[in-house]
């Protein structure tokens, strides 16, 4: 199955939109499976999807969903060719603050097992959601990366993935039973939501794994798995993250906002700045800020 793998940068580019035309881009899309959930909406033409053994056909207004690890394939069920909106997305992004918000990783991921829920949405079930234009707009906004561009495209994907599950829960789909069954303490992938939310306080791997219920050999290994790189090295970067958005979208010093991304001071900021940007942060303020 490695061989079918489909390289997505989950730390550096959680959220993947684009706009796809087979008359003039790469095609067909030959089986293919990657750690991101993806959303395809058809615009034009008539696609005949395979995933995971089983096949679809996907008219103009028709919307599609792959959860991670699924294999998938797009090909042409005619002579027209196809065009559709698309979006990739690391599921484990999606959370909110409030605890009685529905754990959107663990119910897609029961869902992908569930025979209520399926993955192909017609038209006519979709058609008050407005799935291009949210689809448009995420793609817009990923591409100008204007203030508060990614809290922007995480509602806009959590508004839809939260009507499709209703859309499941009308066709029988148990919710309840589905969270029931998993905690996000219990999984390696929910983690990434405590250290984003808790980037700015001191995080020990050692204290992660305990939560995961995992050695710290084991969870270090699993995690650089499915991130590249080690739990240490994603914290920093989170930090780096959000020193950057900082630096670009207000004016505090870089004192504050060491303090503000869980840096000891702001010697130490510059330094893992440089490490991972290239630039300090004054030169990259400089570069983007006119």
């Amino acid at each position: 199955m490695q061989y079918l793998f489909e390289y997505c940068d989950t730390l550096e580019s959680p959220y993947e939109a684009f706009l796809y035309d087979t008359s003039n881009m790469a095609f067909p899309i030959r089986p293919h499976w990657h750690y991101f959930m993806e959303i395809v909406y058809m615009l034009e033409g008539t696609g005949l999807v395979e995933c995971d053994g089983k096949s679809y056909v996907v008219e103009a207004g028709d919307m599609i969903l792959f959860a991670p690890e699924s294999i998938h394939a797009i090909y042409t069920a005619t002579n027209i060719p196809l065009k559709f909106e698309g979006i990739k997305f690391d599921v484990n992004k999606l959370y909110t603050e409030n605890s009685y918000a529905p754990r959107l990783r663990v119910i897609l991921e029961s869902a992908s097992k569930s025979a209520e829920a399926d993955i192909c949405f017609r038209e006519e079930m979709i058609s008050s959601l407005q799935v291009k234009d949210i689809l448009e707009e995420c793609r817009r906004e990923l591409w100008e990366k204007n203030y508060g561009y990614d809290i922007i495209v995480h509602n806009k994907i959590c508004y839809l993935l939260m009507h499709l599950i209703r859309i499941w829960r009308e066709n029988g789909f148990n919710t309840d039973q589905a969270v029931s069954r998993a905690t996000e303490s219990d999984s390696i992938h929910a983690i990434t939501a405590y250290i984003d939310a808790h980037a700015g306080e001191p995080i020990k791997v050692e204290e992660l794994a305990d939560m995961c219920n995992m050695s710290y050999s084991y969870f270090a290994k699993n995690f650089k798995q499915y991130y590249g790189r080690s739990c240490k090295e994603y914290i920093e970067f989170i930090r780096v993250s959000k020193a950057a958005d900082m630096l670009l979208f207000t004016d505090f010093d870089l004192s504050y906002i060491s303090q503000e991304t869980g840096f000891s001071d702001s010697s130490h900021l510059i330094k893992t700045f440089r490490k991972w940007k290239g630039v300090t942060p004054k030169q990259f303020k400089k570069q983007h800020v006119m």
